[in-house]
């Protein structure tokens, strides 16, 4: 078999288009493929597809998948066909998308590739620069975007993220039930959710359909929520409300450690549940147990707070609030103090956690892998890349890639 008819069946071409000759360089690591048509061939029209004779062409090159360690390229006439209808076009050839310098299949490579490791390694890996790759990944994530489904969204949870050193976030929406992200846009405040619920729209979801949503206790998250999702009911989400009594006795913890040196080093041990802390770590705890530290009544608060979400109903749980919240005001340690008035102003929305039982877990994972992507790729140039690596690793989108 010739090499023209070998890379015919490999390419999987078929009329009018025909491999005419293959010139292999084993000292560049080069093998160039030329590919042409027959004189007098007809094409498709790429807006009504009816079939078109060619009105000229223009010579294109594309990128292909290595052939054994050497890089492929395709060479080719590109014609434009002359529609009676639509005008002078040009003619889309089936081994690549229009106005891409790579095959199909080369960009599935990418894109499948940049799932798992940064785009700049893959970069260079293949012997590309990192800025021909990104509008790969960006085609495919903002077409299988464009198709997805949000019509059955009635749970969310949203949260910030960090993009970049300083105060650069994106806030990410995702649905409780199949566990996606569904929308991620700059910033945090009250304007994210109305983008969201723009975007919902858009995809054929109904803000006036979503029934649930988890935050934290953020303001600008709230007021976004209340206004934009407005059959929504909140549920605050039960590991920031338990951040916040915990920040609380960190603050204690600080204040007193300038006249008690021995909470010296101990930041963590107050921190920390007790079933994660190193056996010497619950050696000290016990010992300064035993001590009249603030820190102590403090952290004995926290505990107790963080025991509301045992209680077994709703009834229950709001009795056991209101002791706590007495014992929290009346402590004489304002940290504490200004906590639980924090936790008062959110009373319901930690209450209705034992409604729905719903809470930000899932979006806390999902930051830990943006945030591992992020710091495996040293950044991103800008939050349109680091929002398409959010939709490829945790959006479950069906993404269009040729086979």
């Amino acid at each position: 078999m010739r090499d023209a008819e070998l890379f015919q069946l490999a390419l999987g071409l078929s009329s009018p288009w025909t491999v005419m000759s293959s010139d292999f360089d084993a000292q560049a690591g080069r093998l160039d493929i030329r590919i042409d048509f027959p004189r007098g061939s007809r094409f498709a029209c790429p807006s009504c597809g009816a079939s078109c004779p060619a009105y000229d062409t223009s010579e294109m090159t594309w990128r292909h998948l290595n052939f054994f360690q050497h890089e492929a390229h395709l060479h080719g006439r590109v014609p434009r066909v002359q529609c009676p209808r639509c005008g002078v076009r040009r003619a889309s050839v089936p081994w690549a998308r229009d106005g891409s310098g790579f095959t199909l299949l080369f960009e599935a490579l990418i894109v499948a590739m940049a799932r798992t490791m940064p785009v700049r390694t893959v970069a260079r890996m293949v012997g590309e620069h990192d800025t021909r790759l990104w509008p790969i990944v960006h085609h495919y994530v903002e077409q299988a975007r464009d198709a997805a489904d949000h019509s059955e969204v009635t749970r969310v949870a949203f949260d910030e993220t960090s993009a970049r050193r300083g105060h650069d976030y994106v806030t990410l929406f995702a649905d409780l039930d199949k566990r996606r992200v569904l929308f991620a846009t700059d910033g945090k405040d009250s304007a994210t959710v109305a983008a969201f619920a723009a975007d919902l729209t858009a995809h054929g979801g109904d803000p006036r359909a979503v029934a649930e949503v988890c935050i934290d206790m953020s303001q600008a998250f709230i007021k976004g929520a209340t206004e934009h999702l407005p059959e929504a009911g909140i549920t605050f989400d039960k590991f920031h409300a338990v951040a916040i009594v915990n920040d609380a006795v960190d603050k204690v913890r600080r204040s007193e450690r300038k006249n008690r040196p021995e909470l010296k080093n101990t930041r963590y041990i107050w921190l920390k549940n007790t079933t994660n802390l190193t056996n010497s770590q619950v050696d000290t705890l016990h010992d300064l147990s035993k001590s009249n530290l603030k820190t102590v009544r403090a952290y004995q608060i926290r505990l107790a707070f963080q025991d509301l979400y045992n209680q077994p109903s709703r009834q229950d749980a709001e009795a056991y609030l209101k002791k706590w919240y007495f014992w929290a005001t009346h402590c004489r340690l304002p940290p504490v103090i200004e906590a639980a008035k924090s936790i008062k102003r959110h009373w319901e929305g930690i209450l209705r956690w034992f409604d729905t039982k719903i809470a930000n877990g899932f979006m806390e994972a999902i930051n830990s892998l943006v945030q591992a992507a992020k710091a495996k790729a040293r950044g991103y140039r800008s939050t349109r890349n680091l929002k398409a690596i959010i939709y490829l690793i945790a959006g479950k989108l069906e993404l269009q890639l040729p086979t």
